[in-house]
């Protein structure tokens, strides 16, 4: 069998336009499916995730929903009006692309939330088409299916879509700003595409500032992502594309602020915690959260205020202070500081360990309803009577009034400490566990779990509030929505370990409350479910890892470097700039997009390798002469 690589990563003639429509609907539906489904099982436990800056939560004085209020309340006017509430240095802290869409969600819906997340999840669902054009753009139409199809499914990406922060949202414009870079480099009008692009990565900045240099830096890739005689105009477009849209938010903070702040306040903040991060020795005393700079600079500088908030008073000095300082670290610490943006751009190969989709269909019906019956409640003496303790190390008894449990883990990372008694329950209805819990120390991971299967029908972890101490943790009531979907089944209640930090962690749990909130609903998506649910196991680093470097080994192998480099364009940039900084999976997301077009070189290419050989047998056989007879 003769297989010739360079002809089959050959860019066809692409399919037609009714059937490239038709795929590009495939691919939307089958990601806004998996959104949807995915905003069902978390969207109780989404609100929670960064509560003090999302959309939901308190009204915190540097949260998007404040910022967002603030500019409905008082229009472009208090945008550029120094005396407005919107010019005190908290709201620096983040570009206002976001705040602006709160704003019209309050505008149209009343309460952001849920409006802020479909619009998070159609774009979302819209980038995974966007990144099939991209793949069709430079590949056979097979690869570019399963490019799509990658980030349809993806966990990471539905998880984070469903969060009330601007990351996901933000991939899209970068995205579609490569898409237009790409027809620049082949089509009439390169100049209006480009420039386009420029345009579209400035719109990203709005949302979230980590593309603030990129348009510059795509200009190092100038020679592969623009043709000859275009290269220097394209640049100079796309540069100035980006400039006109950052410009009006830049003109504003001068404004305002009266200090040069090219989108917002947050530099120095995230170089010292990033250098923190690496810094196990603590050699150079920099604190490692917000709480800690905050305090540090409370303590140095005899201001208590300071603690409050990030960046007021005194936002942008304190900002330069920081910025100085970490300037200061990484100046006398040069190589170790190199070393570190090597392992942190390493660390961005990875995939995030999330959420899958549930098993079974989610919870429909309000969790306080009026209507939800009782249908259990374990008091903490029963928990200590008829609970088990899993782990020989683990530590239970009762606190000295009664009221809670108290549970010390051991040292293990995710292994299960503490088992409740089981409870019967009726097959397809919908329930909510109601559980007080106080986290002391560490980190702790809470779920329901049946008798039927080994999986949890929802879990969830916690942590303590940063900054108070262990006797002063608020105890928090958490809901455990569930359905029974697989007949007649016991459940119970499993405390295990949440990779804590201290190692062993320690926590109080109040009585335990059951309801039953009526009937289940939408018992129909349990088989899709499964099947999806059965395909993001596969999403995980020790799984992709190989097919990112297998894409990228084939591409040069088959002469198509100059896709490769295409395609590595973004991500050089975010491996380059962002690895200077402290990083989260959520800042990066936009870099395994373009990893999964190199997977999906890698699978379509085994597919297709794995085909020819099976066509090779079956004609191998077919000309084979059968036996003779006697």
């Amino acid at each position: 069998m003769r297989f010739d690589l360079k002809r089959h990563f050959e860019r066809g003639a692409g399919a037609d336009l009714r059937k490239r429509a038709a795929l590009c609907l495939l691919i939307f539906l089958l990601a806004l499916g998996v959104r949807l489904m995915t905003w069902q099982d978390a969207r109780h436990e989404a609100a929670r995730v960064q509560k003090q800056v999302s959309v939901s939560g308190e009204e915190a004085p540097d949260g998007y929903k404040h910022t967002g209020r603030l500019l409905l309340e008082g229009g472009v006017r208090a945008f550029f009006d120094p005396s407005s509430p919107l010019s005190e240095p908290d709201h620096a802290g983040h570009p206002l692309g976001y705040p602006v869409l709160i704003a019209l969600a309050l505008g149209l819906y009343g309460d952001p939330d849920e409006g802020v997340q479909m619009m998070q999840i159609v774009c979302d669902a819209l980038a995974a088409v966007v990144l099939f054009l991209i793949a069709a753009e430079l590949l056979p139409l097979g690869a570019a299916v399963l490019a799509g199809l990658l980030a349809a499914v993806a966990p990471q990406l539905a998880w984070n879509s469903v969060l009330l922060l601007p990351d996901t949202i933000s991939v899209l414009p970068i995205l579609l700003a490569f898409y237009c870079i790409l027809h620049a480099s082949k089509r009439g009008g390169a100049v209006a595409l480009a420039l386009a692009a420029g345009v579209l990565v400035g719109v990203s900045c709005w949302l979230r500032p980590n593309g603030l240099l990129l348009a510059p830096f795509l200009l190092l890739f100038a020679p592969v992502l623009f043709g000859r005689g275009r290269r220097v105009r394209c640049g100079l477009a796309l540069v100035g594309g980006a400039l006109l849209v950052i410009a009006p938010l830049t003109i504003r903070n001068a404004v305002v602020f009266g200090h040069f702040i090219p989108l917002s306040l947050g530099a120095g903040q995230t170089l010292l915690e990033g250098i923190a991060d690496y810094d196990k020795e603590k050699r150079f005393g920099i604190p490692e959260t917000d709480l800690g700079i905050m305090t540090k600079e409370a303590e140095e500088h005899g201001r208590p205020d300071y603690r409050l908030t990030l960046f007021g008073p005194d936002g942008v000095r304190r900002e330069r202070m920081r910025v100085a300082w970490a300037a200061r670290v990484i100046r006398e610490n040069p190589f170790w500081f190199a070393g570190v943006m090597v392992r942190r751009a390493g660390t961005m190969f990875r995939l995030e360990r999330t959420r899958l989709l549930a098993a079974g269909p989610a919870v429909t019906r309000p969790l306080n309803s009026q209507d939800a019956r009782p249908s259990a409640l374990i008091d903490p003496s029963q928990l200590f009577a008829r609970g088990s303790v899993k782990s020989p190390r683990a530590e239970t008894s009762l606190t000295p009034d009664g009221d809670a449990l108290y549970l010390r883990g051991d040292e293990s990372k995710y292994d299960a400490q503490f088992v409740t008694p089981t409870t019967p329950l009726q097959a397809g209805a919908e329930y909510v566990f109601k559980v007080p819990v106080k986290v002391e120390e560490g980190r702790v991971n809470v779920g329901v779990y049946g008798e039927r299967f080994d999986e949890p029908y929802v879990s969830t972890f916690l942590d303590p509030q940063e900054g108070v101490a262990a006797a002063e943790q608020p105890t928090r009531i958490i809901d455990l929505p569930f359905v029974t979907a697989w007949g007649e089944d016991s459940v119970r209640l499993v405390v295990a370990n949440g990779a804590s930090n201290p190692v062993r962690p320690v926590v109080r749990v109040g009585a335990l409350r059951l309801y039953e909130l009526g009937p289940a609903s939408k018992l129909w998506t349990r088989h899709p479910r499964l099947v999806l649910r059965a395909a993001q196991r596969l999403y995980i680093t020790a799984v992709f890892l190989p097919l990112y470097f297998a894409g990228a080994f084939l591409l040069v192998a088959a002469g198509r470097w100059r896709v490769l480099l295409s395609l590595l364009a973004v991500p050089a940039y975010f491996f380059c700039v962002q690895s200077a900084v402290h990083t989260e999976y959520r800042y990066v997301m936009a870099i395994h997009y373009f990893f999964f077009i190199l997977a999906a070189v890698a699978l379509h290419f085994a597919a297709a390798f794995l085909w020819r050989a099976a066509a090779s047998l079956m004609s191998a056989r077919a000309q084979t002469p059968p036996p003779a007879t006697a």
